[in-house]
C-alpha cells in the first residue's frame, strides 16, 4: 500500500458539494402501496391536495410518476403511479365526480403490470 502524503483538505467546499446530492422529498414519506396480482384491493384516495410528482430516467426516457396518497385498511400509504398508465386518468375523472373509494385489480407484475378499476 502506498504511503499517504500529508494533504490539506478543505471540508467547507466538500460539504457544500455534497449538499447538492442530498435530496429532501417534497411529499410525506409513507410506505408504498403494494398490490397483490389478481386480488382486488380497496383504497381511499385523498384528493384534498395536488399529487406530488417524481421524475426519473430509464434509458433515454423520462419517467413521470404521481405520488397518490391512499388509505388501505386504515393505513396511510403512497401509490406511485405512472402518469401514462390509463388508470391514472380514470382516477382523476372519478375524483372529479366525487368518488374517493376505489377497488383496484392488478394483473401482471413489473413491466407487465396493469391496473383495472373494479366498479
Amino acid at each position: 500500500m502506498e504511503e499517504q502524503k500529508d494533504v490539506t483538505i478543505n471540508k467547507e467546499w466538500l460539504d457544500e458539494e455534497a449538499k447538492q446530492f442530498t435530496q429532501h422529498p417534497d411529499y410525506e414519506e409513507l410506505p408504498s402501496l403494494k398490490l397483490i396480482p389478481n386480488e382486488i384491493t380497496e383504497v381511499t384516495i385523498d384528493f384534498s391536495e395536488p399529487f406530488h410528482e417524481w421524475k426519473g430516467e430509464q434509458g433515454d426516457k423520462t419517467i413521470v410518476k404521481k405520488i397518490v396518497p391512499v388509505t388501505k385498511n386504515g393505513t396511510r400509504m403512497n401509490w406511485w403511479l405512472n402518469v401514462k398508465n390509463p388508470v391514472y386518468r380514470e382516477i382523476l375523472n372519478a375524483g372529479l365526480s366525487g368518488q374517493s373509494i376505489f377497488k383496484i385489480l392488478q394483473t401482471g407484475t413489473q413491466a407487465n403490470t396493469k391496473y383495472v378499476l373494479v366498479k
